[in-house]
């Protein structure tokens, strides 16, 4: 599927951001302003299908994310930026971009939810229920962060769920909590940089299964997991340390 891209700055080290469920490009404004203020960057963002200005598609699967931006993206960038949804969206397209670095911002490879057994099954009974319950839950935990955002910051998050096509919801989280991304060498050098909600979507015990097949581990405390829209001056000092 053609996606909407869009590319600003004319530095020479060229980054990709792909956004999470429900965002798009347009998210990324605060982290992007700040790149492009150094002269250093190239910057291009993705609307993944159903998001933004991209079109709506009758199927939502995660294998489709990924061909979408492996189409759409350029090959060799720098590096391409993942955060939530996008991370295992790019996970599966990276041997395909081969970036010269891949960063992994709170990247949903591992969600901590039932998929087995008797809760597994009475999770996904009522899907609409649960991840309804599920997602309460954390918008509490983050609802603090998100109360501080500027109010241009705000707006941009109204315009993306505004165009946000709603009914992928439930099939991107059957999706991504059944098909987990297993730990294993990275195609290219991979880090991944945590909140303290990781434990939601990047368990402990799957960071140290990463880590011990070469990824790159890093956690930054007291943020949450919108971590490029709480604090993007902190996220943006983690990427310059990779790039």
């Amino acid at each position: 599927m053609k996606l909407h891209t869009e590319t600003n700055g004319s530095g020479p080290l060229h980054v990709a951001l792909v956004h999470g469920l429900g965002g798009n490009g347009a998210t990324w404004r605060p982290l992007i302003d700040l790149m492009l203020a150094t002269g250093k960057y190239t910057v291009t963002t993705v609307d993944l299908r159903g998001h933004g200005e991209s079109e709506r598609a009758t199927s939502y699967a995660i294998e489709q994310f990924a061909a979408d931006l492996a189409e759409n993206l350029p090959t060799g960038l720098d590096a391409v930026v993942g955060h939530s949804l996008g991370g295992p969206v790019l996970a599966r397209a990276i041997d395909r971009l081969q970036p010269r670095q891949a960063v992994y911002l709170d990247p949903g490879f591992h969600l901590s939810l039932p998929i087995s057994g008797i809760a597994g099954r009475l999770f996904w009974l009522v899907p609409v229920l649960s991840l309804g319950v599920a997602q309460v839950l954390q918008a509490r935990k983050s609802a603090g962060a998100a109360s501080s955002y500027a109010p241009e910051v705000r707006a941009l998050l109204d315009d993306a769920h505004r165009q946000f096509d709603r009914s992928m919801a439930i099939g991107v989280f059957r999706d991504v909590a059944f098909h987990p991304i297993a730990a294993a060498t990275p195609a290219v050098p991979s880090t991944v940089i945590l909140s303290d909600d990781s434990a939601a979507v990047f368990p402990d015990a799957v960071a140290a299964q990463f880590e011990d097949h070469g990824w790159t581990v890093r956690r930054l405390p007291d943020i949450h997991h919108d971590m490029q829209l709480e604090s993007p001056a902190r996220v943006f000092d983690e990427l310059q340390k990779l790039l």
